[in-house]
């Protein structure tokens, strides 16, 4: 099978495609380069950055928001803001606040906008965030495919075990006011607040959000609808994180397709520190393929400028996706 072909498109259902891998390796590079090149084949892409030290603007050279902003045709693109997203939810507190001043009180509005004081400059907020994008994605199946630049692997797992965390957030709060059951009638006669405990309203919204959170487990542990492409470089160290990323992605039943191997050198014979760099590389991509060998392996050549810029990054989508050669990696064409 040709790399191009471990793509899976559902008719009328968005196809997500996550990009990670340890930091430095070229994750922007390569989903930048992935997002291109299926806007190319004619599919509604919309590529997302959940870094927070975002490149993604960088890597396309145009400025990008906290809004999908249309790039060319077929592409979009948003980095998400963890703070903006705060702000909208703090906005939309106030809005509600203000029109049924009554719900306010310990548990009520006032206490869901201190929570949400707390979030915003809380470990996690750019991975919730994130979530909240693919939910929202996931649900409009706008988009053909929705490609997720992601955070270095640390923060792209916490990011796919949110929803194991909020399913069990979620299920404990449901738990907590089944079991409140009759005592809140009681109590509601010496605490008011008590009330908001016990509002059908809350535990609708439980009950939806606990719904979504299912179907979003759901959607992305189908590889049908969702896979991961690991990027990794010929050195031990990004080898053994990836290793142990896949190993942790597992667990969460997603589908890792391919491991991407970035930043591959020529064989300079003329140049010792080429050469001594080469025969390393060839040694790590034996030890890449004896990691990897359930995943298919794509190289990427290392380029003798940045990658960068639409033209730059069309480029090595043509190499990765359609098996190019690149004409930059010649001995001629290196100035060293």
């Amino acid at each position: 099978m040709a790399f191009k072909d471990y793509f899976n498109f559902n008719k009328d259902k968005t196809t997500f495609i996550f990009v990670g891998g340890k930091g430095g390796v070229g994750k922007t590079s390569v989903s930048s380069a992935t997002a291109l090149w299926l806007s190319e084949q004619g599919k509604k892409t919309l590529i997302v950055s959940t870094d927070p030290a975002h490149s993604l603007a960088d890597s396309l050279e145009m400025p990008i928001g906290s809004y999908p902003r249309e790039i060319k045709t077929n592409l979009f693109a948003v980095e998400i803001d963890p703070d903006e997203a705060m702000a909208q939810k703090q906005a939309q507190l106030e809005a509600q606040k203000a029109s049924n001043p009554d719900e306010g009180g310990l548990l009520g509005m006032d206490f869901l906008s201190d929570q949400l004081d707390m979030a915003s400059s809380s470990p996690g907020a750019d991975e919730a965030a994130a979530f909240e994008m693919f939910m929202n994605v996931m649900n409009s199946d706008e988009y053909d495919v929705v490609v997720f630049d992601t955070a270095p692997t640390g923060h792209t797992l916490r990011l796919l075990s949110f929803p194991e965390v909020m399913d069990s957030w979620v299920g404990k709060m449901i738990m907590l006011k089944t079991k409140l059951g009759s005592a809140t009638n009681a109590l509601k006669k010496i605490m008011p607040f008590m009330e908001a405990v016990d509002d059908p309203k809350t535990s609708e919204d439980l009950k939806r959000t606990k719904e979504q959170i299912d179907k979003a487990k759901t959607v992305l542990s189908d590889p049908d609808r969702t896979t991961f492409k690991m990027v990794v470089i010929p050195e031990e160290m990004s080898i053994y994180e990836s290793e142990r990323a896949l190993e942790a992605l597992g667990k969460y039943d997603i589908t890792v397709d391919s491991v991407i191997v970035n930043q591959v050198m020529p064989d300079i014979c003329d140049c010792d520190f080429c050469h001594s760099r080469h025969k390393l590389q060839q040694k790590r991509l034996a030890l890449i393929d004896q990691k990897f060998q359930d995943q298919h392996i794509a190289e990427v050549p290392l380029f003798k400028d940045e990658v960068k810029g639409l033209d730059k990054l069309l480029k090595l989508a043509h190499i990765l996706y359609e098996g190019e050669d690149n004409d930059e990696v010649v001995q001629e064409a290196i100035q060293l």
